[in-house]
């Protein structure tokens, strides 16, 4: 039987791994952003003997006169008309508890949400008791948030065809920080996938439908054996986001793909090795600044 034995190599400073273009104003916990008095205090900063103090390690943003700083790690904060991706964790009265990588569980009402067949009418008490046939302990679901409370607490809805019970595929957990903000965040790739890039940092990967359920109301889950070659794709994304993430690139529909065609060349499995994992994300963030160039 065929081992292979790796050893531990120094690691490379991360200025090095940087491109001139990418280095940002990083801090630390209690270093001096600025002594200038005339900005504003934004998140993860505060006032300390007339300087402006960085209160979590991440990068420093600066929008006209507002200093904060953005958390290289951290729990999804919620903000309205965010994608989530997200688990029932507990069936309640009328509303069900989501898992959404927040400080606090978010919140789907029976109200928030289409009746099987987009049925439009006053939920009943039928509903209500029937609420374990819809969605259950353990299920997947894409949802849009709704409201944020005043505790930071998310209320979602699934008030449309898109969104609603996910079926068959793979599931990858990031940095909130590292999904970038887009017009949509459901995309079907030309490689015979489908990603949804959740705001809270929840990935899905699932093999593209051939036709969309329009009747079902967002709860038929295809159930369906997925071909071989689906699963290799999806394994080979999966691979390219977490080989993406460990060199902490931002996820969104181009670089994905880009790092996907950079993968070709190897084996699903080798993707994930240290030397071959740099050599992608090397490539593809070139041909990002190329694009971008």
């Amino acid at each position: 039987m065929a081992m292979e034995m790796r050893l531990p190599v120094a690691r490379k400073p991360l200025s090095e791994r940087l491109g001139r273009d990418t280095k940002k104003h990083l801090v630390v916990p209690g270093d001096t952003i600025t002594t200038d008095t005339g900005f504003m205090r934004g998140h993860g900063t505060y006032m300390g003997e007339e300087k402006l103090i960085a209160s979590v390690a991440g990068s420093v943003e600066r929008v006209n006169k507002l200093i904060c700083v953005k958390a290289l790690k951290t729990r999804y904060i919620g903000e309205v008309g965010d994608i989530v991706v997200g688990r029932i964790t507990e069936v309640q009265q009328k509303r069900w508890k989501v898992e959404t990588n927040s400080r606090l569980d978010s919140v789907l009402l029976l109200s928030s949400m289409n009746l099987p067949g987009g049925e439009l009418r006053r939920r009943s008490a039928e509903d209500e008791l029937a609420m374990r046939g819809f969605l259950q302990e353990g299920d997947l679901i894409s949802a849009e948030v709704q409201a944020v409370f005043s505790d930071g607490a998310v209320s979602l809805h699934t008030r449309s065809l898109k969104y609603g019970k996910l079926g068959q595929g793979v599931l990858v957990q990031v940095s909130p920080s590292l999904v970038k903000r887009q017009k949509t965040h459901f995309h079907d790739l030309p490689c015979g996938a489908s990603v949804i890039l959740g705001n809270n940092g929840f990935i899905w990967i699932y093999p593209t439908p051939e036709h969309k359920e329009e009747e079902a109301g967002g709860f038929m889950a295809n159930l369906e054996p997925v071909s071989l070659a689906d699963r290799e794709v999806i394994s080979r994304l999966r691979n390219c986001i977490v080989s993406l993430v460990t060199q902490r690139m931002m996820l969104y529909d181009t670089s994905i793909l880009y790092c996907y065609e950079a993968s070709l060349p190897h084996q699903i499995k080798d993707i994930l090795k240290p030397e071959i994992m740099e050599e992608i994300v090397m490539e593809t963030r070139q041909r990002l600044l190329e694009q971008e160039g």
